[in-house]
Formats: C-alpha cells, sequence, structure tokens
C-alpha cells in the first residue's frame, strides 16, 4: 500500500501535477525505477490465492529469504490423468519485485507438465523481468517455491500410493 501510494505521488510530481522544481527529478526517479514488467505485477497480480493445502491434487511450497524477510507461498493443482498442473495460486509477503516473480512464476506454471516446471530457472524469471543484482533473491524464490511445490505434491502421491497398498 505504501509502495504505491509513493508511486502516485512520484508519477503526479513527475507529470508536473503540482508543479515546482521535484518535477524533473522526480520523472529520472520513476526512469531508474522498477521495470514495466515488475509494476504491471505488482499492481495486478496474476493468480492471488489458495487452494486447499489438503487436498490430494494440491501441491504447496512455502519458502523465505531470512535476509530480508520475504515469504513466498505457491500452490499448484495437478490433474492426476494428465500431470498438467492446471491452476496456481500464489501469497507473498514482501517487496514489490517477490510480488512479481511470484506473479510471474503462477502463471508460467499453468498448463505445464511437472517436468517442464522444476526445469524454470530464477535467471529466466529475473531476466523477465529484468529485475537489478539487488533484487535476484526474488527471483531465487520464485525457482525454490515452484520446486518445493512439485516435491510437495510428489511426497503427497507417494504417500496415497503406499496407503493404497
Amino acid at each position: 500500500m505504501m509502495l504505491r501510494v509513493a508511486g502516485r505521488r512520484i508519477l503526479g510530481a513527475a507529470s508536473g501535477v503540482g508543479g515546482g522544481e521535484a518535477a524533473p527529478a522526480a520523472a529520472a526517479a520513476v526512469r531508474r525505477g522498477y521495470h514495466e514488467r515488475v509494476v504491471d505485477h505488482y499492481n495486478n497480480p496474476r493468480n492471488v490465492g489458495s487452494l486447499d493445502k489438503d487436498d490430494a491434487d494440491v501441491g504447496t511450497g512455502i519458502v523465505g529469504a531470512p535476509a530480508c524477510g520475504d515469504v513466498m507461498k505457491l500452490q499448484i493443482r495437478v490433474d492426476e490423468g494428465s500431470g498438467r498442473i492446471v491452476d496456481a495460486r500464489f501469497k507473498t509477503f514482501g517487496c514489490g519485485s517477490a510480488i512479481a516473480s511470484s506473479s510471474v512464476a503462477s502463471e508460467w506454471v499453468k498448463g505445464k507438465q511437472m517436468e517442464e516446471v522444476v526445469a524454470i530457472k530464477n535467471t529466466e524469471i529475473a531476466k523477465h523481468l529484468s529485475l537489478p543484482p539487488v533484487k535476484l533473491h526474488c527471483s531465487m524464490l520464485a525457482e525454490d517455491a515452484i520446486k518445493a511445490a512439485v516435491k510437495d505434491y510428489e511426497a503427497k502421491k507417494g504417500k496415497l500410493a503406499k496407503a493404497d497398498e
């Protein structure tokens, strides 16, 4: 919320609203800010929410970065027959880059096979979002969340298979 308010103030100053000497400096700050894809995924995050973690066809990955306090939960719903991910949801507590990375990851995993999604690399997410080096840990969290969700789903399937025997 605070990031959105600050962004609006900067954008308002950059557009000349309110006049004054701050407009050129604010316009330069906007140009040096987040890439438009980060801003888009932050302002309009895709697939926010939760799936029922107790469902047998849902895998949940929860990862965090103690250094910055970002926490990411990514959930996937897998069609048992095809092995394809049919839905994905995320909840992230963190900066705009972490939210954008989660949003992109949730979009990229939908419709793909499990083998395909574990091949998604943080470098691909970072490149897509044009993340600066100081924010690369956000894309690393997204990659880790994908792998953790797949691992959780596979562990559930393993337990169910053993229970059926």
